[in-house]
């Protein structure tokens, strides 16, 4: 007999379920919290949609016919797939073999993974992490089509972050202008503007970016500065500054985790651009997928800090 998917009441499948688990009439309404007879009246329903009588009496049970037997394994696999969308799941970190995948730049990288990575290794042994890089202007496109989990980055437009995705401050990146020791310009106690604008400068494009972010500021205000070079590496970058006399506009922060610390030099900047603001970026159809929700909260408890 052929059974039509739309004309059949899928509740049943709920009783036939317990039927099968249970292997009792009496047992899968005690299950199910219905009453016997119910019970008894879904497996009717069923017998005559299906064709087939699925259950024999057997002792002090039932019994599955042939019929039942091939129809459970799809059916129990279905409701088992369907009860574990639906229902809370706990995240359990310790025995997860999951893998994350995260956008951001070596900088955020440098800050963000060596601490993570040991973090994990304790809680969350079986778990592992791919970086990728951050191309600032597709952030959006990068979570829109699942290609990361989670971005770490500033955004360049805020007022035009779509609504699908969703963010939370993590740190205030503080900038200095960056130059080797021994630099003729690192006497000096601080810049002037003149100065600081005619030498030699090398930044920072991150991928999707045609023009530094600082520049961008100094544009504002009818500025410009004497740049030179620009690399796709903040790395890169601190190397250049000290190996040669160019200077550049770097975080801070940075400086203190770099193997170049020893040979650099930090100076105030004379022209202050407003202040950047590293966040973790999701898309709202990860709110609540518990893997997800405990890789948020673990980034956010361990880098937002209360600037």
């Amino acid at each position: 007999m052929w059974v039509s998917f739309r004309s059949l009441d899928l509740n049943l499948l709920k009783v036939f379920e317990a039927l099968m688990t249970e292997g009792s009439v009496t047992r899968a309404a005690s299950a199910l919290t219905m009453t016997q007879p119910a019970v008894s009246n879904a497996l009717a329903r069923l017998r005559d949609a299906l064709g087939d009588p699925l259950f024999v009496r057997s002792g002090t049970g039932i019994r599955p016919t042939q019929r039942a037997v091939v129809l459970w394994e799809p059916i129990g696999e279905a409701l088992e797939s369907v009860r574990g969308a639906l229902d809370e799941q706990v995240f359990d970190a310790g025995r997860a073999q999951t893998e994350f995948t995260l956008s951001m730049s070596d900088y955020v990288a440098s800050l963000v993974m060596p601490n993570l990575m040991n973090h994990l290794g304790e809680i969350a042994p079986k778990a592992r992490v791919q970086t990728v890089p951050n191309t600032i202007l597709e952030i959006a496109d990068q979570l829109e089509d699942n290609l990361v989990d989670c971005v770490l980055s500033v955004y360049v437009n805020e007022a035009q972050q779509p609504t699908a995705i969703r963010s939370r401050s993590l740190w205030t990146v503080d900038y200095a202008c960056f130059m080797r020791r021994g630099h003729p310009l690192a006497t000096k106690k601080r810049l002037s503007t003149r100065t600081f604008l005619n030498a030699r400068h090398v930044d920072v494009t991150l991928a999707g970016k045609r023009m530094p972010s600082y520049d961008l500021f100094l544009a504002s205000r009818g500025l410009a500065r004497n740049l030179v070079a620009t690399v796709n590496h903040y790395s890169a970058a601190y190397e250049i500054v000290r190996q040669s006399d160019l200077i550049a506009v770097l975080p801070s922060d940075l400086r203190s985790q770099s193997r170049h610390a020893p040979f650099l030099q930090a100076m105030p900047l004379p022209l202050q651009a407003p202040a950047r603001i590293v966040s973790l970026f999701w898309h709202q159809r990860n709110d609540t997928v518990p893997a997800q929700r405990w890789l948020r909260e673990t980034l956010v408890g361990m880098f937002a800090r209360s600037d």
